[in-house]
């Protein structure tokens, strides 16, 4: 029993640390909101932006007015649970996301392109090196979500 709260005490520790050598995105895209930032090579990012099938998701295709379908998926991504609207306008929106366990936090980003009727999505791990697939969840629950409103098609 005593080895066993050792290695959680361990753990923990590691977490946090690993949790506070973490950087805060510098707000914003590379581009000034006209692109996403890309991924990283490792496994914990996607993004609808990205070249290569390990870190690609889909984008998401509006229905209907785009600005009321717009101010939808605000107020959804605002309301996840343990989440920080860090920016928002009327074309980009960053969320900071935190871990229920350990309270790692990842970045989830929407940019619209009215001209295409399309969000770009990105949601990555500010630390680590693997986020065991919670990334993907992420998008492909919102994703679901937004059909499921009507939003996107």
């Amino acid at each position: 029993m005593k080895g066993f709260i050792q290695i959680n005490i361990l753990l923990v520790a590691l977490a946090l640390c690993l949790n506070s050598c973490s950087l805060p995105r510098s707000g914003g895209s590379d581009l000034g909101n006209e692109r996403l930032d890309g991924c990283p090579s490792s496994p914990n990012c996607v993004s609808s932006e990205a070249q290569d099938t390990e870190h690609t998701v889909a984008p998401l295709h509006l229905k209907g007015d785009p600005q009321k379908a717009w101010e939808a998926i605000g107020r959804i991504v605002g309301q996840l649970p343990r989440s920080t609207i860090v920016e928002a306008n009327d074309r980009y929106l960053h969320i900071a996301c935190k871990s229920r366990l350990f309270g790692f936090v990842d970045d989830l980003e929407l940019l619209l392109d009215l001209s295409t009727m399309k969000i770009a999505i990105r949601s990555a791990a500010r630390s680590g090196k693997s986020d065991l697939g919670v990334n993907r969840r992420r998008v492909e629950t919102l994703r679901q979500k937004f059909k499921t409103d009507g939003l996107i098609e």
